[in-house]
């Protein structure tokens, strides 16, 4: 027999008795009381909370909180269906600790489907229980069980050639763009740092103007210490857009090359960089993946694993790609063979996204990778960074696409589209095998939008091997490189899935909320 009333009551009423059945909650909001009235409580010592909240990787009724504190304290929680608290359930959390720089990450999996859901999230001082923090406070929506309405936003590039936080010119505002059309939830694309890009206090622009940027400690020189690589992540959380919007929104994080440094990969060495005294690119991206875990709410997994898959609800399932950890040395990428030589994804992740890909039900799959397919990336005069190596056939780093596509044509694997960042502006572009020297493939879409708050550059050249047409450019074809975010080439991109038709909306927007081009796509059913 199906159950009968409202969904969400049913729902809010089995979240509130949670509360009965949890040996280890605790009431946050009364804890606070009872310290504020305890003997020798003291006011100005209370745990601070840093950086505000946020929560991510939300698998069905599973998800990932992070905060952090100023000293040794325990991570307090407390969730609701309700805006006022009326129902909830209150969780004693993990211990913030020195080796972690106080970060804290708690996962948590009973949450309702289909909720919006509150939760305040406090600290309590280790060694004085009485002296707890004041709370942080957010929401966010938890995955469909049935259809629906479900909308999400993406970009990428926060922080980067030395554009920083200037508060006088609003900070990073492309972050409460996004978060006024209260995406479900938001896929940071990579780039989420700079760790290779210091900031100064004031960089001069072409305009006369200054750029005042706030400076810390961590931010003044290149990342190489786990706590430098932390200390990025925290710089960013010094803007108000930025806690706002993550308070609001949950997020889906993947990386590229700027969490460690530009256009790094496994045994790169920085010989000629005298900023870095550590000349071992794998020794800096072992400290920076361990920074970019301690510092996001990505699930956590025994070997740091970043590549996955996440299905929300019926209608979508997002497959987030790792193109930094498996790849072979940046090269001409002419190779005519698959080997280490000419490795992106690498074998392994290659078959468990072919293997994802096919067992997944839902319409709508969306390949979240950290770099373009169709655009030219170069590292220097002779090597290539991404896919594309110049027209012609697929080689090198294109050979994996390549087996990928045949294979998605070949099993009939429909409605994939795929979005990415990395390369500073946004456009759409569509791949056409008749226009392609690989045929072998349906064709698909490529959405790039970014940055969110960094240096914009020009279109980099495309490839034809793959078929790519440019549909949109959201920049001038031709413009001097590095324009700054007071320039207004700040862009990030939505989709909506119509929870009736299924129908995909892809819309490009800019810093100021301005829609600039949109296409919708209907889904091939059966």
């Amino acid at each position: 027999m199906k159950p009968t009333g409202n969904p969400s009551l049913l729902s809010r009423r089995h979240f509130g008795r949670q509360l009965l059945l949890s040996g280890a909650s605790l009431g946050l909001l009364p804890a606070i009381l009872r310290a504020q009235q305890a003997p020798g409580f003291i006011q100005g010592n209370r745990p601070v909370i840093q950086g505000g909240a946020m929560t991510g990787d939300i698998i069905g009724s599973t998800g990932v909180f992070w905060s952090r504190s100023d000293r040794p304290s325990t991570m307090l929680l407390e969730l609701s269906t309700t805006p006022k608290f009326e129902q909830s359930r209150r969780i004693r959390g993990p211990v913030a600790l020195e080796d972690t720089d106080f970060t804290a990450k708690l996962t948590y999996g009973a949450l309702p489907p289909g909720q919006t859901i509150f939760y305040r999230l406090g600290f309590e001082d280790l060694a004085n229980p009485n002296v707890i923090s004041e709370p942080v406070t957010g929401s966010f929506k938890t995955p469909p069980t049935g259809k629906r309405d479900i909308t999400f936003a993406w970009s990428g590039d926060t922080a980067g050639q030395g554009y920083g936080i200037d508060a006088s010119r609003g900070g990073m505002r492309t972050y409460e763009a996004a978060r006024k059309l209260q995406p479900d939830f938001f896929i940071h694309s990579g780039d989420t740092i700079y760790a290779d890009n210091p900031v100064e206090a004031e960089m001069k622009l072409d305009d006369g103007s200054i750029w005042k940027n706030v400076v810390t400690e961590a931010k003044s020189k290149v990342a190489e210490s786990i706590a430098d690589f932390r200390g990025n992540h925290f710089y960013n959380l010094l803007d108000e857009n930025v806690r706002r919007f993550n308070s609001e929104v949950p997020i889906y994080f993947q990386w590229d090359d700027h969490e460690v440094l530009n256009n790094w990969y496994p045994g790169k060495l920085m010989t000629a960089d005298q900023r870095y005294t550590e000349k071992s690119a794998s020794v800096l991206a072992a400290r920076a993946r361990r920074a970019f875990f301690d510092c996001l709410p990505i699930r956590p997994n025994p070997i740091e694993r970043i590549y996955r898959n996440i299905p929300y609800g019926p209608s979508l399932e997002l497959f987030f790609l790792d193109m930094r950890t498996y790849r072979g040395p940046n090269s001409a990428n002419r190779q005519t063979e698959l080997d280490d030589e000419s490795a992106f994804l690498g074998r392994q992740q290659l078959e468990e996204l072919k293997r994802a890909l096919v067992a997944s039900k839902a319409t709508w799959k969306i390949i979240c990778s950290d770099m373009p397919i169709s655009l030219q990336c170069r590292d220097g005069k002779d090597a290539f960074e991404a896919v594309a190596n110049g027209d012609g056939p697929a080689l090198g780093r294109e050979l994996e696409i390549a087996e990928l596509l045949r294979f998605m044509k070949e099993k009939g694997i429909r409605n994939t589209v795929w979005i990415t960042t990395d390369v500073h502006h946004c456009s759409s572009i569509y791949h056409d095998p008749n226009k392609a020297t690989f045929q072998e493939f349906d064709p698909f879409w490529e959405f790039i939008s970014g940055p969110l708050h960094a240096g914009t550059f020009g279109p980099p050249a495309s490839d034809n091997t793959f078929g790519p047409e440019t549909r949109f450019l959201g920049i001038p074809k031709v413009m001097k490189g590095n324009r700054p975010p007071s320039d207004g080439y700040q862009f990030f991109g939505t989709m909506k899935i119509d929870g009736k038709t299924e129908e995909l909306t892809v819309t490009h927007w800019d810093v100021n909320g301005k829609n600039l081009w949109s296409v919708t796509l209907p889904p091939k059913l059966g």
